[in-house]
């Protein structure tokens, strides 16, 4: 019996500890942490605060692990395709990762992934990421992105949060196919029935 019990105990602790960072991230009517950080639209730095953007309305924000790689391009670019999709729900669109304000800047501009469109935000420490309960990451030696370059940063895990002007979170997806999360961030957005006037 004692080796089975050690079994079950060891095997328990090891279900806990791989499942533990999809379960962490902030729940559905959690308060949202406030932040600011530098940020990129089109190219052109400037600083961002969240609390700002939700006297515009809802805030769609979406951590990934690094600009210019697979998953990471689609997403960004599914969200540029649908950016009028979600101004008509009334949202606005906030991507955070652990890239340079400098690799950012380029990211943001290039008509292959956030075409001018998406706003990008710099959380280098990972400060950020972790307020939103979120794993992060180091980065394996030599690991490049699409472009051939090193990846010198950390990597949070991909999840968005819908965050309503009020700073709660209304909705939380993670485990998604990139394209995926943007169309259920779409949805969870529409739902929340705020008009696009709101706050502008």
């Amino acid at each position: 019996m004692k080796p089975d019990l050690k079994y079950l105990l060891s095997a328990g602790l090891l279900a806990a500890v791989i499942a533990a960072p999809a379960a962490a991230a902030l729940k559905e009517g959690a308060i949202a942490p406030d932040f600011t950080a530098p940020a990129s639209l089109d190219g052109k730095p400037f600083d961002y605060s969240l609390k700002e953007a939700l006297k515009l309305g809802p805030v769609v924000v979406y951590f990934y692990p690094s600009a210019y790689t697979g998953g990471c391009n689609i997403q960004a670019h599914t969200f540029a395709v649908n950016h009028e999709r979600f101004t008509a729900a009334g949202a606005t669109i906030l991507g955070v990762s652990l890239d340079s304000i400098d690799r950012l800047n380029a990211f943001s501009a290039d008509p292959a992934y956030c075409a001018g469109k998406i706003i990008v935000a710099s959380d280098a420490d990972g400060a950020i990421a972790r307020a939103f309960d979120l794993q992060v990451r180091e980065v394996g030696d030599g690991k490049k992105d699409t472009r051939g370059a090193e990846i010198r940063h950390g990597l949070a895990e991909r999840t968005t949060f819908i965050v309503t002007p009020n700073g709660r979170i209304a909705a939380a997806l993670s485990g998604l196919k990139p394209a995926d999360n943007v169309e259920q961030s779409l949805k969870a957005v529409q739902q929340l029935g705020v008009s696009p006037s709101a706050g502008r």
